[in-house]
């Protein structure tokens, strides 16, 4: 700066006196480029350092801990195979542990044939019955359900995804229905593996007298092949429950938007894409569903004719195993349709919503005051003698009544409520007649499809009853003369 000054003192002429010295700059320093860009770069971190943080807190914050632990398991029961190696490994499983070991269980049982002496612990046909309805259940849902998960991956399949909308603030209710997944996976294989168990040794117990070593290998080989079955049924089954109860979070949050004053336009825009994301949820699962239910309706019903058409002693060493699979099944069965209920009666639900939000603010009004939303999107006083003095028409007359009369601010007011008005009306028409909801193949599973399934269901099981349990004519004919 110095000899910056003597060349300004000596460009006048001497005559003329100096000038005073120029002011010495705010932050004065041998070099100042580098001193703002020291600045600019402790600016820049100092903004950009939280959100890289929050970036990586949701790498590996508790929602990616516990996506990486679904995933693990999913891919361990060969639901979650996205290599051609993968899906020919859960194939192969399915074929060994599935088929091969209770059929080979089967054939090393001593009560193979007719045998009346094995009876009272097993029973064959009740055995092959079981085999091919939890090998059906099985590969029902590998088929359907490790192929969508091939195709999309595990964050797309959930819709967790940030592309497709995931928020910081639903992780703790994800991470909270992600651990529900668990839970309830526990709570029912645990009861039902102490059942089997339990069925096992007594009946084994029986051909532990014959052979040692054939016992032990139909114990281990039953064992495993229904841990493997059921694991793959229920998991299935719960990975629906957990798709649509991550949904009934942003729909819950929905109904809270709802309670708020903002623009019509801004649910509409949120209700498309719930909307489109139940659609996916449909197109994704409808096979899956509608498979399953055929399969479990079938099997059940095939259970039902073999044991009530069965003459024999039934107990629980010998046909406990029915009770077990036809349990798991049916529990698989009620998660799906109680999930696809849920999530479309909340849907159904939003209409309601919508009206009740349309209605308070429309009527939301006293003997002296109207309320109009003004251009924030809150309600604000609006004079009522306004509509009795110059809106006494329809709502076109009534505007061109006020230019006439020149009163512009009531035109204006009055054409503000009548725009969010029919703003209003229209988002709710429309939610009227889109309620959305699970569907498969455009059947809504709601409360009106699980009656039609409920009626459906009991009319098979008079009729497998009627053909099984009928008493024969002659029979009642002849008891009847008897008494006589």
């Amino acid at each position: 700066m110095a000899s910056s000054g003597d060349h300004l003192a000596g460009a006048p002429p001497p005559t003329t006196p100096p000038p005073p010295p120029p002011r010495p700059p705010p932050a004065p320093s041998p070099s100042p480029a580098a001193v703002g860009n020291h600045q600019n770069h402790t600016h820049h971190a100092a903004v950009t350092s939280p959100l890289l943080q929050s970036a990586a807190d949701a790498a590996d914050g508790p929602l990616a801990r516990w996506l990486r632990r679904l995933e693990a398991f999913l891919s361990a029961a060969g639901l979650a195979a996205s290599t051609p190696l993968g899906v020919a490994g859960a194939a192969s499983a399915l074929a060994v542990l599935g088929l091969a070991l209770p059929a080979a269980a089967v054939a090393l049982s001593p009560c193979r044939g007719d045998r009346v002496a094995c009876d009272d612990f097993e029973v064959e046909v009740f055995e092959l019955c079981v085999l091919l309805s939890q090998a059906a259940a099985a590969g029902v849902a590998l088929a359907c359900v490790s192929r969508k998960m091939a195709m999309y991956g595990l964050r797309k399949f959930l819709f967790v995804d940030p592309e497709l909308g995931m928020r910081i603030r639903f992780q703790k209710e994800y991470v909270a229905k992600i651990k529900d997944f668990f839970r309830t996976l526990m709570w029912w294989i645990v009861p039902c593996f102490v059942v089997k168990v339990t069925r096992e040794f007594f009946r084994c117990s029986h051909i532990f007298q014959e052979s040692i070593w054939r016992a032990c290998v139909i114990f281990f080989a039953s064992i495993m092949s229904w841990m493997y079955l059921t694991t793959i049924i229920l998991s299935s089954c719960m990975l629906f429950n957990l798709v649509c109860n991550l949904q009934v979070i942003h729909f819950d949050d929905y109904g809270k938007l709802l309670e708020q004053d903002a623009d019509p336009l801004v649910y509409l825009k949120e209700h498309l894409q719930l909307r489109h994301n139940l659609s996916k949820i449909s197109h994704r699962f409808r096979m899956f569903l509608l498979l399953l239910f055929l399969s479990v309706t079938a099997s059940q019903f095939a259970i039902l004719f073999k044991t009530t058409a069965y003459n024999g002693p039934i107990n629980f060493t010998n046909a406990g195993d029915i009770a077990v699979s036809s349990v798991v099944q049916v529990v698989g069965l009620v998660l799906c349709l109680h999930a696809a209920a849920k999530i479309s009666h909340r849907a159904q639900n939003i209409a309601s919503l919508a009206s009740r939000w349309h209605a308070l603010a429309t009527c939301s009004t006293d003997s002296t005051y109207a309320t109009t939303p003004n251009s924030s999107g809150n309600l604000v006083p609006f004079p009522a003698h306004q509509f009795l003095r110059d809106y006494s028409e329809s709502d076109l007359e009534s505007l061109e009544s006020a230019s006439l009369h020149g009163n512009p601010q009531g035109t204006a007011q009055l054409a503000s409520y009548m725009s969010s008005y029919h703003k209003r009306e229209s988002l709710v028409l429309y939610l009227l007649a889109n309620p959305g909801g699970i569907t498969i193949f455009g059947w809504i599973v709601d409360r009106a499809f699980l009656n039609t399934i409920l009626m459906l269901e009991l009319t098979l099981v008079l009729f497998v009853l009627s053909q099984t349990l009928v008493i024969p004519t002659k029979t009642l004919v002849s008891s009847y003369i008897g008494l006589l």
